[in-house]
């Protein structure tokens, strides 16, 4: 499969999760919208290292799992981030009773 199906995919969902994160009001939203963003460059990543092992063939036998390394510890944090911002939302509707966005920056003042 041509790299560029890729690259048209993972742009897509990048595209979707950045109209998500300025659109919505939702922090539940608005937080899948940044893992989307995230899952899209772990895509082209991924996509790129198997068009660069293409390239250099059999020379280097580690050419294929370099950016996969990087995808895999992109993914750990992901996961950690995962867990700190849920936290975070639980304890903003325990304190505000609201998940908005909004509410949050008339807060401020």
């Amino acid at each position: 499969m041509p790299v560029y199906y890729y690259i048209f995919l993972s742009a897509t969902l990048f595209t979707i999760g950045v109209i998500g994160v300025l659109v919505r009001r939702s922090a539940i939203i608005v937080f899948m919208c940044i893992e989307l963003m995230l899952n899209a460059a772990n895509l082209l990543l991924v996509a790129f290292s198997k068009m660069h092992s293409q390239a250099i063939g059999a020379t280097h036998p580690t050419a294929a799992t370099d950016a996969q390394i990087f995808v895999f510890f992109s993914m750990v944090v992901a996961a950690a981030e995962v867990s700190v911002g849920l936290a975070i939302i639980v304890l903003m509707y325990r304190n505000v009773h609201s998940v908005d966005v909004n509410f949050l920056n008339r807060l401020k003042n």
